[in-house]
C-alpha cells in the first residue's frame, strides 16, 4: 500500500476500536453503579418483558398478602367478639339457674333479670358495634348473599367469601345468622327453667359461628404462608433476570479500560505515523 496523507486506515481503526470500548466501558459501569443488567429495553428486549410480568406478578403478590392480613384480622376480631358474647351468655346461663331454684325470692329474680337484660343489652351493642376500620362486622351487612369478599391473590377469581351472620340477642333464633331469641324473662322459675334451655340453644349457635370464623382464620393462615412463599421465589427469579452479576461486569470493565488505553495509545501512534511522509516532501 503506498503512502497517503487523506486517508489514515490505521487511525480510523483504531478510533473505531476505542468508540466501542468506550461502549463497553460505559455498560459496565451502568450496570455496576446500578446493580442491575437490564437498565433499558436495548439492554435485553426479550428479558425485560419477562422482568415486567415478573415484576406485575410480585406487586400483586404483596398486595394480595396485605389483603389476606387484613382479612384475617378483621375474621380474628369477630371471632374475639363472639367469644365476650359467648362469655355473657355463659353468665346469663348461670343466673337462669340460679333463678330457677324456689330458695330465689321474688325480689332475688327481680334483680337476676336485671342483670340478664343488661346483658342481653350488651350482646345486642356488640353486634352492632364490632367494627374493623369503619366496617361493622357483625350487624348482618355481611350475610347470605351478601357475604364479604377478600382479594386473596394477584389475579381475577382469586377471592374467598366469608358470611359473618348476625349477633342479634333477641330477635328469632336462626342458627346460620346468630339470631339468638333471648327473651330476658328469669322473674319466675318457670320461665327460668325455660330460659336455661333458650340459652344453650344461643350457646350452641354463637358455638358453631365461632367454628367458622376460626375456620377461614385458619385458611387465611395457610393463604399467607403461600402467598409469602410465592413471592419470595418469584423475587428470586426476577433477580436473576434482572440483576447484574458483578463479578462479571467487574471482568468486563477491566477488559474496557484495558482495550480503552491501548486504542488510545495506537490512535496516536497513527497519527504520529502520517508525520512521517512529510519527510518525503522535505527531502
Amino acid at each position: 500500500m503506498g503512502l497517503s496523507i487523506n486517508t489514515n486506515t490505521g487511525a480510523i481503526l483504531a478510533a473505531v476500536a476505542a468508540k466501542r470500548a468506550s461502549e463497553d466501558m460505559d455498560e459496565a459501569m451502568t450496570r455496576l453503579s446500578t446493580g442491575k443488567r437490564i437498565n433499558s429495553a436495548k439492554d435485553d428486549p426479550g428479558a425485560m418483558q419477562v422482568a415486567v410480568r415478573m415484576q406485575a406478578e410480585i406487586n400483586g403478590l404483596a398486595a394480595a398478602l396485605r389483603n389476606t392480613n387484613d382479612a384475617q384480622a378483621s375474621i380474628d376480631t369477630g371471632e374475639s367478639a363472639l367469644q365476650e358474647a359467648q362469655t355473657l351468655l355463659l353468665r346469663m346461663r348461670e343466673l337462669a339457674v340460679s333463678a330457677s331454684s324456689d330458695t330465689a325470692t321474688t325480689a332475688d329474680r327481680a334483680a337476676l333479670n336485671t342483670e340478664v337484660t343488661a346483658l342481653e343489652e350488651e350482646i345486642d351493642r356488640i353486634g352492632t358495634a364490632t367494627t374493623w376500620g369503619g366496617i361493622v362486622l357483625l350487624g348482618g351487612a355481611y350475610t347470605g348473599g351478601s357475604a364479604i369478599v377478600f382479594q386473596i391473590g394477584p389475579r381475577d377469581g382469586n377471592t374467598v367469601s366469608f358470611s359473618m351472620g348476625h349477633l342479634h340477642a333477641t330477635t328469632s333464633a336462626t342458627s346460620a345468622e346468630g339470631e339468638l331469641g333471648l327473651n330476658s324473662d328469669v322473674t319466675t322459675r318457670a320461665n327460668a327453667t325455660a330460659y336455661i334451655t333458650t340459652i344453650d340453644g344461643a350457646i350452641s349457635i354463637v358455638s358453631a359461628m365461632r367454628g367458622k370464623f376460626g375456620a377461614v382464620s385458619n385458611r387465611l393462615d395457610s393463604t399467607i404462608a403461600n402467598l409469602t412463599n410465592m413471592r419470595a421465589n418469584l423475587e428470586t427469579a426476577y433477580g436473576q433476570v434482572v440483576d447484574a452479576d458483578f463479578a462479571l461486569e467487574t471482568a468486563k470493565l477491566a477488559r474496557a479500560q484495558i482495550l480503552m488505553q491501548a486504542a488510545t495509545a495506537m490512535l496516536s501512534q497513527a497519527n504520529a505515523s502520517k508525520s512521517q511522509t512529510l519527510k518525503l516532501i522535505n527531502g
